[in-house]
Formats: structure tokens, C-alpha cells, sequence
């Protein structure tokens, strides 16, 4: 899945978005056959506002970013109606504007660090400040027990214990982190920093164009590429995977293999998220890497896949990832299918084939992503996946 901060920046951006709106005035009570709803905008007038705020450039652009919020309920059509996001006078809602919106754990400590970073930022005696550790200055930095002095004192906790808890969720899930990446938190003088700058305003276009190495940022001394306003700067780390799509291989450090953009590269990696090291032959990935040909006998639509009477049938697949991984290749956007299978991997005894198009990951819609999105997605999540898949009858 995305990480943790990817999914902080979907969740602002969304948020930025939904307040201009609703300053637009395009969000208001809106009835359609003889019923109210409620806080709703009409697709096609949004999208005609995002090119006319030069958020996207054109009408194909905005139904992506759309989709992309519907992907991670930000919004939703207002009966549920459609899964996808059209370009029609269909009726739309912000989840945060009736109630919807999946107030998990993982968003509450989010929604909990929003809350604490805007309080400190506008502190008249902010204990954000530069400071050093070992030599390296480190703007907008805090030692660890000063923040949970901060929070007793301004009755966020009611004792060191608590304190030191929620700031370990906050690291856990983003939000703060050591300055080097090196501890955990502790209740010392070990530096640490929030990871994003929640006030920042985000360009939409940003949730469109994920490069492969926005991971895990560390912060620095400040850059001529971070804005003096931002509470800090980013000194990128080198990205999980690259642009490899094999999801069980990995070839020798000393291995060179041609890159293509279209297919991505097999480059190394230490280790997924899920923590197992993905190590194994590289034959069956060089030979996708090595011939890049679709294996499709045509361009199918997701449009296609989804109408009644469409020629495929619908598989729910569970893949229990091994040591070496999972063990297959998936290629395309929107919507990505299955290129190759190891033969013997996980993905082999799952019942995944070849020509099978993608469309949920663990519950989630990924009809709309693109290959490497999809790919991160998978091998960043859990180490057993569920996939729902669409195959030809043929």
C-alpha cells in the first residue's frame, strides 16, 4: 500500500480541497428526483473549476485526481452508485462533509498530530527550534522530553507515561520521526522533527505524479528546493524498490540490467515493509525485463471490464507471500494486468495468471492505477494479499 506519509498528503490535499470548495460555493444542498442531498458538488462543475484554477490541465487529468480522492474515501458519488469518478452532472460528497469518512486508529493519530503540529507551529514560545545533534543542524527540532513536557503542560496528557505512548504512535505512523531515522522515541534529549508540513499547500498535481523515490523523507539543514515557510527540508532517501514490478526478485548488486520506462528496472533492495528480504532467481524476471511485449491480445478498458455481459469472469484470489516473496509481474494503467507468473512462487499456487486484470487489492479499487503504483501497493501491504481479479473466458 502507499506509505504512511503518502497517504497524510492525500488525506491535507483533500482537505485543502474540500475548504476551497466549499469557499467556491460549488458545495451546497442539491435535489435530484424529488430528494435533498445534502453538501454535494456536481462532477462536471468541479472539473471545470480545477482547470479554470489551473489544477489540472485538462478534463482527462481531473477525472484521474478525482478518482484518485474516491481511491482513498476522500469522496464518494452520494448513493455509492459509482465506483469510478465520471465526468457527468452525477452528484459527489467530501466523506468529512457527511460523516463517512473511516475514522480508523491510523487517522485519528493522524488527525490527533495535525492537531498538536498547528498548536506548536503558532506557539509564541514554540519549542520547534533549530538545534543540533552530533554535529548536524536540524531545523524545526525538538528533544524528545521536551515535547511531553509540552503536552503536560497544556493538558494534551495526564502523565510522562501517556505522553511517551502517544508519541511513539505518532512516530509509528508518520508523523514525528528522529532526525537521522536512527531511534524510536524516547523521553530524552534525542531529536526529533515532524515528517510533513501539514500547512503547506499542496498542488493537486502533486498526488498524480508519485515519483519512486518519495519514501521516507529525513530532514536537514534548509534547501534552495524547500520553501523558507516549511518547517523543514526533505534530503530524500533512496527509494524500496525503484521501478521493479517483480514482486519476488531481486538480482545480485552486481548484476546490470538494461532499463526501459515503460517495463521499469530491476534494481536491488534490502527488504519490503512487511520485513522479509526478497531474494531468489532472477530468470523469470529477466526474461520479462528482457522482452517487455504485453502479453494482451488487445487494449482493454476499464469501462469494458466493468459493463454487464462483459466476457470475464470475477476471481477472488488469496497469495500467501513467501521468504522470496510473491512471484508475479503486473504491467499497464489503468488497468493493470498480470504480465508474468514464476512458475512454483505463491502467486502460481494462488490460481494468478497471466492476462488477469487487477482490480482490488485488499479490498481496495486499483482499477485506476497505474503499474508501479499498484506495485508498491502490494509490496509494501501485508504479507498475505488478497487480490481481486478479472480474467477472459476464453
Amino acid at each position: 500500500m502507499m506509505t504512511r506519509h503518502q497517504k497524510a498528503e492525500v488525506m491535507i490535499a483533500g482537505e485543502q480541497l474540500r475548504l476551497r470548495v466549499h469557499d467556491s460555493k460549488l458545495i451546497k444542498d442539491r435535489r435530484h428526483h424529488l430528494r435533498t442531498y445534502p453538501n454535494c458538488f456536481v462532477a462536471q462543475e468541479l472539473i471545470d473549476w480545477l482547470i479554470a484554477h489551473k489544477e489540472v490541465p485538462d478534463r482527462e487529468t481531473a477525472v484521474q485526481l478525482m478518482q484518485h480522492l474516491m481511491d482513498h474515501d476522500i469522496i464518494h458519488h452520494v448513493c455509492d452508485k459509482w465506483p469510478v469518478f465520471k465526468d457527468a452532472k452525477y452528484l459527489y460528497r467530501f466523506r468529512t462533509d457527511d460523516g463517512t469518512f473511516p475514522f480508523h486508529t491510523e487517522v485519528k493519530i493522524f488527525m490527533r498530530g495535525q492537531r498538536l503540529y498547528e498548536h506548536l507551529v503558532t506557539s509564541k514560545d514554540s519549542i520547534l527550534q533549530l538545534r543540533q545533534e552530533k554535529g548536524v543542524a536540524y531545523e524545526r527540532s525538538f528533544p524528545g522530553y521536551m515535547l511531553i513536557d509540552w503536552l503536560l503542560q497544556n493538558g494534551e496528557i495526564e502523565s510522562r507515561r501517556q505522553g511517551l505512548d502517544l508519541c511513539k504512535a505518532l512516530l509509528e505512523h508518520g508523523i514525528i520521526q528522529h532526525v537521522s531515522l536512527k531511534h524510536h522515541f524516547f523521553d530524552s534529549g534525542l531529536l526529533y522533527q515532524f515528517c510533513i508540513n501539514i500547512r503547506r499547500r499542496r498542488r493537486l498535481s502533486e498526488l498524480l505524479h508519485e515519483t519512486e523515490s518519495e519514501e521516507v523523507e529525513c530532514i536537514t539543514h534548509q534547501s534552495q528546493e524547500d520553501p523558507a515557510e516549511s518547517p523543514f527540508t526533505l534530503d530524500k532517501a533512496p527509494s524500496l524498490e525503484g521501478n521493479s514490478d517483480f514482486l519476488s526478485v531481486q538480482p545480485p548488486m552486481d548484476l546490470k540490467v538494461p532499463t526501459n520506462g515503460q517495463c521499469g528496472s530491476l534494481t536491488k533492495q534490502q527488504h519490503s515493509s512487511c520485513g522479509y528480504p526478497l531474494t531468489a532467481s532472477i530468470t523469470a524476471a529477466l526474461a520479462v525485463r528482457c522482452n517487455p511485449t504485453s502479453v494482451l491480445k488487445r487494449h482493454v478498458t476499464c469501462e469494458e471490464l466493468l459493463s454487464l455481459g462483459a466476457p470475464y469472469v470475477k476471481k477472488v484470489l488469496t497469495i500467501l507471500g513467501d521468504a522470496l516473496g510473491w512471484g508475479f509481474v503486473v504491467r499497464g494503467k489503468s488497468p493493470c494486468y498480470v504480465q508474468a507468473v514464476d512458475p512454483g512462487s505463491p502467486a502460481a499456487a494462488a490460481g494468478i495468471k497471466v492476462r488477469q486484470f487487477v482490480c482490488r487489492v485488499n479490498g481496495r479499487s486499483v482499477l485506476h492505477l497505474d503499474y508501479r503504483t499498484l506495485s508498491k501497493l502490494v509490496m509494501t501491504g501485508p504479507r498475505v494479499v488478497t487480490l481481486e481479479v478479472m480474467e477472459p473466458l476464453d
